[in-house]
């Protein structure tokens, strides 16, 4: 009997899909060569004094090309740009809270267009979230900054 549950039990999961073995979760400074250093970001009073200082700075940052085509998680802030009053269906997805509209957004290896015909509810955009999906090397330029890497998403699950 144990033989046969052992048996059914593996038959099972291997019909059983594999999605999160092939995700992988990656952090902000995965996204940069491991030798280039990001400008600093400051206070945002010293922004509101110093407008001449909220442009993006370092336009030619360098991306990781390794990275294209991988199914990967990342964690970050939203930046809406398309939507419904409902849902959020375009964002740009940044390391730190108030990128790209308190301060200078950051370089484009640290901005990930995001793209999900499904929608991200309102209430969830407003923490941080998890965002599951295919990475592209690919920069774009949006109205708030240039982008250096492209994702459409299949999951964005809150942080928390």
């Amino acid at each position: 009997m144990k033989f046969w549950l052992t048996l059914v039990t593996l038959a099972f999961l291997a019909c059983v899909p594999q999605v999160q073995a092939d995700v992988r979760t990656l952090n902000w400074n995965e996204l940069k060569p491991s030798d280039w250093k990001a400008p600093p970001v400051r206070d945002p009073m010293f922004y509101e004094q110093n407008p001449e200082a909220q442009i993006q700075q370092s336009l030619d940052a360098p991306v990781v090309p390794e990275l294209d085509g991988l199914r990967i998680k990342l964690p970050g802030y939203v930046v809406q740009l398309e939507g419904d009053d409902r849902r959020v269906t375009e964002f740009l997805l940044v390391p730190y809270f108030g990128a790209c509209i308190h301060v200078p957004p950051p370089p484009p290896n640290q901005i990930v267009h995001v793209t999900f015909p499904e929608g991200v509810p309102y209430p969830v955009t407003y923490d941080a979230v998890w965002v599951t999906g295919t990475i592209k090397v690919e920069h774009k330029d949006s109205d708030l900054a240039l982008v250096g890497y492209q994702l459409e998403a299949t999951a964005v699950e809150p942080y928390f």
